[in-house]
């Protein structure tokens, strides 16, 4: 075919498609079945792979899931990204209006819910979107162009060719995508994300886009920053006209002119906000016309024509029922308070996670009692105090028994946990193979929960080491599988055979090793045979390992189920011989200290890289130390350093030693 005529179908496809995502994302009315917009994204992608000259960074291929390996550089704000006065009563919300009728005694108000998110630019050039950003201190931003594109209600091109245009809008994790993280966080007995909005931030920061890709995030723009080609008198109308560029636009927005509507609406989002999708916690309230803004004008910090009225955090009163026991992944008994039903924040709520014994302690919560609850990001249930006992109560000690087979149970030396020690408890079971099967262990691909129930369930594995005695014909028999699912799920499990070790030690689950300790000890030792042979000494000996976390791995890799279970892995291919992903040594000899959160990259992404170039890492300061890297909130290991004369070095610091390097 013809270059031209190739090119011109090109075109249209991704306009084709990307009219589709905005008739999904934006108006929340899909106009294709899923099977015909699939068909469109495989044409793009053929076209693609013939014709490489062809892929624009805009094409569909490239906004989701795309990856992006980032170092976040910075973005100076032209217009300031300036944040709001908030007001908590109505008298201060009577002040603010006071304050602009004395300007204009016809001044109309534009109110609308104030979103829980992380505040972002998007940049536009002849309608194309050219450069995202965060808010930053209002006046420099960092760049996440990538991890935006990743968000499909963010348009990459605009309706409208505008010469340039600057929107300000804020990403938000809606309440099922925040519920999703949470159920996957306490299954895995991670620390959950504390709120919607931390969770989305958090995501938005990721140097892999594809995390981002996965946390369902969304937008919602808000203000026009800048504009060329355009002239708009006042806030509604831009908001009305950014809808037709094609914008995700915050819902809900109305005008008044009375203060008396104003506090009317303002009550009304009180009352619907529990029903929303999405987490708020107020209401905005700004002057409409773009000139009266210009007189008001703004402080060094807020604007003067608008003010956000914030709610107060619901709370309700019941009585405590009982407390139950949920076993995880890691055989971690968890405390669960059951109680009388309550409608909080929008719907009916009877259960809360207590974490553990200390927090049952610290709160003095006893079956019985009253207690108060909330939602924390008015989400996620949780028990904030025990209002009062019941008469002949007794305090709450978590069983030193599994309820689940019966087996003991004990107290973590280092935590709060107590924990079943069978490690065949049928309760850690099936989490042991999903998290053996996730993608930070050994990456089976499709191997997802509703598998591994359904093989669980045929009968077809109960260990890790069970999975690779699949075949092609048992699978093909079984409901919901087909002849070519079967394959790719046989295909992702032969592939996992050769990941590096430090992956399969990871994948084991033994309590306190995670990905980055996994790959400390395989890089020490060389392989899973070698550490086996380790005494507790030499494993503790290791930068990073105190006492306690060694005698997790030392006790871990003595236990008969666990040395049967790594020699059958062992018989059906799997890879124990680590081969090191040292890049070079520009950190030879040089330990390092972390505290704080960095802007750009967690903990664990700053210990690769530096482990990756020959450096070491400490949990505390000393003179041998050689840099502590801090971030924002460093504690007492900064003070540490200073008093000590140890150098401190930023983020930025740090990774400019490395490009230098």
């Amino acid at each position: 075919m013809d270059k031209e005529l190739i090119k011109e179908e090109y075109d249209r496809l991704c306009r084709t498609v990307e009219r589709h995502n905005f008739n999904y994302y934006v108006l929340d009315d899909p106009t294709v079945e899923d099977s015909e917009y699939d068909e469109l994204m495989r044409r793009i992608k053929r076209i693609e792979a013939e014709n490489p000259e062809l892929v624009s960074p805009n094409s569909p291929t490239q906004h989701v899931g795309g990856y992006a390996l980032n170092t976040f550089e910075k973005v100076a704000h032209t217009v300031q990204m300036g944040s709001l006065q908030d007001v908590f009563t109505m008298d201060e919300v009577y002040e603010f209006d006071r304050r602009v009728k004395a300007e204009d005694k016809d001044a109309v108000y534009c109110v609308e819910p104030k979103i829980d998110g992380l505040s972002v630019s998007l940049e536009y050039e002849n309608g194309v979107l050219v450069r995202g950003s965060t808010r930053g201190d209002g006046f420099v931003g960092e760049d996440i162009t990538k991890n935006l594109k990743t968000i499909g209600s963010v348009p990459k091109t605009l309706t409208e060719p505008l010469p340039f245009l600057e929107v300000r809008g804020e990403v938000y994790m809606p309440r099922a995508s925040f519920e999703k993280l949470v159920k996957s966080q306490l299954e895995n007995d991670e620390q959950p994300a504390k709120n919607p909005r931390n969770a989305a931030a958090g995501s938005l920061r990721q140097k892999d886009s594809r995390i981002t890709a996965s946390r369902g995030l969304d937008i919602f723009v808000f203000n026009i920053q800048q504009i060329q080609g355009k002239t708009l008198s006042g806030h509604k109308e831009s908001l009305d006209y950014l809808k037709t560029l094609g914008f995700h636009v915050i819902e809900g927005y109305r005008t008044f002119s009375d203060i008396a509507e104003v506090e009317r609406r303002i009550r009304e989002i009180g009352e619907e906000r529990t029903g929303y999708s999405y987490d708020t916690d107020g209401a905005v309230i700004k002057a409409d016309s773009f000139a009266l803004r210009e007189r008001l004008g703004s402080t060094a910090k807020t604007p003067k024509w608008a003010v956000a009225f914030k709610y107060p955090p619901e709370e309700k009163e019941t009585t405590l029922l009982d407390i139950e026991i949920n076993v995880g992944r890691t055989g971690a008994l968890t405390p669960v308070a059951v109680f009388e039903p309550v409608w909080l924040a929008g719907t009916t709520v009877s259960r809360a996670v207590l974490h553990n014994q200390d927090i049952i302690d610290a709160r003095d919560i006893r079956i019985g009692d009253r207690i108060a609850v909330r939602k924390a990001g008015e989400i996620i249930p949780e028990v904030v105090r025990s209002v009062s006992h019941a008469e002949n109560s007794r305090p709450y000690l978590i069983p030193h028994v599994c309820p689940v087979c019966g087996s003991k149970a004990e107290r973590d030396e280092d935590a709060a946990v107590i924990r079943c020690r069978n490690i065949d408890c049928p309760a850690q079971l099936l989490k042991n193979i999903e998290h053996f099967a996730s993608r930070p262990a050994m990456n089976i691909d499709g191997l997802g929960e509703a598998v591994v129930k359904q093989l669980s369930d045929e009968g077809l594995i109960n260990t890790v080491a069970d999975l690779y005695t699949l075949d092609l014909q048992t699978l093909e028999q079984l409901p919901r599988f087909g002849k070519k699912s079967a394959a790719n799920l046989l295909g992702s499990i032969e592939r996992s055979k050769s990941n590096s070790p430090d992956r399969l030690l990871f994948a084991l689950g033994i309590r306190g090793i995670g990905q980055r300790s996994a790959a400390l000890l395989l890089e020490h030792f060389g392989s899973i045979e070698k550490l086996e042979e380790a005494e507790m000494e030499e494993i503790s000996g290791i930068d990073g390992f105190g006492e306690v976390l060694a005698k997790s791995v030392y006790d871990a890799l003595r236990e008969p189920h666990m040395l049967a279970l790594i020699e059958r892995l062992k018989e059906y291919g799997v890879n124990t011989v680590y081969q090191s992903v040292r890049r070079s040594d520009i950190f030879a000899g040089m330990t390092f200290v972390l505290t704080g959160t960095l802007p750009d990259m967690t903990r664990d992404q700053a210990k690769a890289l530096i482990e990756e170039n020959g450096g070491k890492t400490s949990g505390s300061v000393s003179k041998k130390t050689t840099y502590v890297l801090a971030g924002e909130e460093a504690g007492s290991k900064l003070t540490k350093a200073r008093e000590l004369g140890v150098p401190v070095i930023s983020q930025q610091e740090f990774t400019e030693m490395i490009n230098r390097g």
